[in-house]
């Protein structure tokens, strides 16, 4: 590292401890969600392989969450893994879910955290499977961040399999469809997303640069408010999340009101 890149680096933590002495931990968002998006292209950008630039975004992920824990946040979701993923080559697909494994395994250990999967398991590898399962298992007493692992994840089905478990649940009590029709609201359905009980994001950050949600938690950000930032997932540092959450804290949420 030459002198100006230290000189930079030197200078951006400056500036990060300026932004966290001046943050209100009255303001932080309870619930963050995000979308870790840029891993491929990081790579590109560093001239390395795929696979990574997918271990990078990975190791990130720990560093992340203790930001997370020194603000006070308490509860993240991480998209990990789309249903959309699923239809990637084999050559990138297979690394990537052995990755995932590794993270979901890492987390567990840690001890700081309780672990829990949203998204549909069957449609994941079985070794992913026992990991998450295990995870959730290991980490159920945690009274830490609850982090959410979105992993074979989508929106929409989400919604979908939120409707299914629904129908389910009124068979099983001997339900007609004709009360269930008219028991229907949205807390109703709220109650069977794979979040449960747990609270809706207050914010949602997406790293890369794109502005969209391709999907992400489509019911329970109905009311949360969005940052996007330019920067690549794994070069995602403290100052992007503390400017998040200045930028959060900066806003007037106003519920549809």
């Amino acid at each position: 590292m030459n002198l100006r890149d230290k000189l930079r680096g030197l200078l951006v933590r400056l500036y990060a401890r300026r932004v966290e002495g001046h943050l209100d931990h009255a303001q932080v968002p309870k619930h963050i969600g995000v979308i870790m998006d840029g891993n491929r292209r990081w790579a590109k950008a560093s001239g390395s392989t795929t696979e990574h630039g997918h271990r990078a975004g990975a190791d990130k992920i720990e560093e992340f969450l203790g930001w997370c824990t020194e603000t006070d946040v308490e509860v993240v979701t991480l998209w990990l893994l789309s249903t959309d993923n699923l239809d990637r080559p084999q050559e990138e697909l297979v690394p990537l879910l052995g990755i995932i494994e590794d993270v979901v395994r890492t987390l567990a250990a840690d001890g700081r955290w309780r672990v829990h999967h949203v998204g549909t398991p069957d449609i994941l590898p079985s070794h992913v499977q026992t990991a998450l399962k295990e995870a959730e298992e290991s980490t159920a007493h945690v009274d830490g961040i609850l982090v959410n692992v979105a992993i074979g994840y989508g929106g929409r089905q989400e919604i979908a399999d939120a409707v299914r478990s629904m129908i389910v649940d009124a068979a099983d009590r001997g339900t007609s469809m004709e009360d269930l029709a008219d028991s229907v609201s949205v807390d109703l359905i709220g109650r069977h997303l794979y979040t449960g009980a747990q609270p809706d994001p207050d914010l949602v950050i997406r790293t890369s640069g794109e502005q969209r949600l391709s999907g992400f938690m489509l019911w329970q950000t109905a009311h949360a408010e969005y940052y996007f930032c330019e920067v690549f997932w794994p070069a995602f540092r403290k100052v992007d999340f503390l400017r998040a959450l200045r930028d959060y804290a900066a806003r007037h949420r106003r519920y549809g009101g």
